[in-house]
């Protein structure tokens, strides 16, 4: 996808570009859904190199990196130099800065040499990170365990101030140095789960920045309020096809929680 095209469509959704780079001798990773007949989706990239393998770290807007209240990342920009530096380079920078930390490793195997190589680097940022959302799949890769109660653990044990396991349909667990907790999903009708894994942490940072408290100042009681907030994000997410068109706005969100509240 040429660059100022990219640029003008995200402009239109009214998503700030400032930190966009494009390059013109590179195209831009394209990701491709397969849906079966339970909206479960399975992917495939054109990604010969892609663009985003390509930043180096002299491209970073430091700036606005140092600038953020939480500065996230995924996995997929360590799967090649000398994006891997500059990913490395960027967490420095936010770390020095004093800005929370959140990652999502988002495991894609079709764009690793191997699930070895993939949970080698998947690991490799733990150390920075005071907020860790990982899926149930991923649990071994990230920490050898396999049951989210263990991994949460593991976690923890190496800086994590909260962690959570995504669990699909089921919910999800969390866990805080002060204690663990599942928290149920809501039950709908998945007609498309891409971007469900995105949508809920998008929901769970939001609720998370609202609440003006520090990593290591969230309770378990209130990390589970936060889960819960993703979750109901999730819940409409999966509800319609394709994960952009398919986010929701703050307003429906908060009608599913009004919704359960006077159920329960």
């Amino acid at each position: 996808m040429h660059g100022d095209f990219l640029r003008e469509t995200l402009e239109s959704n009214g998503i700030d570009c400032t930190g966009l780079i494009s390059d013109p001798d590179f195209f831009t990773t394209l990701a491709f859904v397969a849906l079966d007949e339970n909206g479960d989706r399975s992917f495939s990239f054109a990604r010969k190199p892609g663009a985003d393998t390509q930043l180096k770290a002299s491209d970073l807007p430091l700036d606005i990196i140092k600038d953020s209240k939480v500065f996230h990342v995924g996995s997929l920009s360590l799967t090649d130099e000398p994006a891997r530096s500059a990913t490395i380079a960027a967490l420095e920078a936010a770390k020095q800065a004093g800005c929370v930390m959140s990652y999502d490793p988002n495991y894609r195997d079709s764009l690793w040499t191997s699930a070895e190589a993939a949970s080698e680097q998947m690991r490799s940022l733990i150390k920075y990170m005071d907020l860790i959302k990982i899926s149930a799949e991923e649990c071994p890769l990230m920490t050898d365990e396999t049951k989210p109660e263990a991994a949460a653990a593991k976690l923890l044990e190496q800086g994590a101030s909260i962690v959570v396991v995504t669990l699909d349909a089921d919910g999800a667990f969390v866990a805080t140095k002060d204690g663990s907790r599942m928290v149920p999903s809501f039950r709908v009708e998945a007609v498309d789960t891409t971007g469900a894994g995105d949508s809920f942490w998008g929901g769970f940072l939001t609720a998370f920045v609202e609440s003006g408290l520090s990593p290591k100042e969230v309770s378990i009681s209130r990390a589970a309020q936060f889960v819960r907030f993703g979750n109901a994000v999730a819940s409409l997410c999966v509800r319609n096809r394709g994960a952009i068109p398919a986010m929701p706005e703050r307003k429906d969100v908060e009608e599913v929680l009004a919704v359960a509240a006077d159920q329960a």
